[in-house]
């Protein structure tokens, strides 16, 4: 009899034959595998569960009149639906002009952050210069120390803004740069933005994990340093920069700290969702006529509103992108 035959043979048999033939191990080869799924399901559903629990709650709360807040009987679903905490949330937000100064700002700011960081990642992972590993630490550095830390620097230094005592020789004065966006840019320009440091790392380890013999073949076909770069690498990373992109554009939407720094004066999602409750008192206050004290069952419900309406273009955008966001995550390797 083949050796085809025999497992022919061995597959018509029952399970409980083919078990009791193999002393009891595929037994227990079943009920470990069994096991694991179920854990494993257990896990990611608890989990899934711990993240989106949060979520589901300020769905529902959205949703809720001020009445239902405090009733013991309402949970999850409402009693008295309304939609008039996003009416409300989106006039004390001015949503329509925020989203529009956010959408613009957070695209210009990720662009110039990712084509400055994509050009300074790149010239990490391919070339070598003087202080290599030294630069590279600061980058680092960048990363570790968070932006609070040189918070009064950057405030100085903008507000009395002078390259090498030019502006104050020609004019007899520093130039304020603060309440402008063009520090904002300054800054991205040179790759001292915010996460600037972490794009550069993420798009260095993608480089390194590039095969030079792409490199090597466009320099024999009369290629130089610029061309190689735009037509052969930029084409390769098209997955980490969609990813960093995103990271970028995420974290400028929601940022509050370098917008209240440099952008104070400009309406944006962000600074208007930090005074939402704020805004909420004085909005009670302008319709009742006398200061009324708001419960704080109300003012969570108009944040939670209003941070549902912040996080929704960001899901819409992710949901366009997430296939070169996922690609470039199992990709990028840490390569040292």
């Amino acid at each position: 009899m083949t050796k085809t035959e025999n497992k022919a043979g061995y597959a018509k048999q029952s399970f409980w034959e083919r078990n009791k033939l193999s002393g009891g191990y595929l037994l227990q080869k079943v009920i470990t595998e069994r096991a694991v799924s179920i854990i494993r399901f257990i896990l990611l559903f608890g989990m899934c569960f711990l993240i989106l629990k949060p979520i589901f709650n300020k769905i529902s709360v959205s949703f809720m009149t001020e009445k239902d807040l405090y009733n013991p009987i309402v949970i999850s679903i409402p009693e008295h639906f309304t939609t008039g905490n996003y009416r409300l949330a989106a006039e004390l937000m001015n949503y329509k002009t925020a989203v529009l100064n956010s959408l613009l700002i957070a695209l210009t700011v990720a662009a110039l952050q990712i084509a400055v960081c994509t050009l300074v990642g790149y010239g990490f992972a391919r070339f070598e210069f003087p202080l290599k590993k030294f630069w590279f630490a600061m980058v680092i550095l960048v990363i570790l120390i968070p932006p609070q830390t040189i918070a009064s620097s950057l405030h100085l230094h903008f507000r009395f803004f002078d390259i090498l005592g030019i502006f104050k020789l020609l004019t007899g004065d520093s130039i304020n740069l603060r309440g402008s966006k063009l520090p904002y840019y300054l800054m991205s320009a040179g790759c001292m933005g915010l996460k600037n440091g972490l794009y550069i790392y993420m798009i260095r380890q993608y480089f390194r994990n590039i095969p030079g013999d792409l490199e090597e073949a466009a320099y024999v076909d009369g290629c130089g340093t610029l061309k190689t770069f735009i037509r052969i690498m930029l084409p390769q990373a098209k997955p980490i920069i969609t990813s960093c992109f995103l990271f970028a554009f995420v974290w400028q939407w929601t940022d509050g700290f370098y917008s209240r720094m440099f952008l104070g004066n400009t309406k944006l999602v962000s600074t208007g969702l930090s005074r939402i409750v704020d805004s909420l008192g004085a909005y009670i206050q302008r319709i009742n006529g006398v200061k009324t004290t708001i419960s704080v069952a109300y003012s969570n419900c108009i944040l939670a509103t209003g941070t549902l309406m912040i996080i929704v273009p960001l899901i819409v955008l992710y949901l366009f992108a997430q296939r070169s966001f996922v690609e470039s995550i199992s990709a990028t390797g840490i390569k040292m």
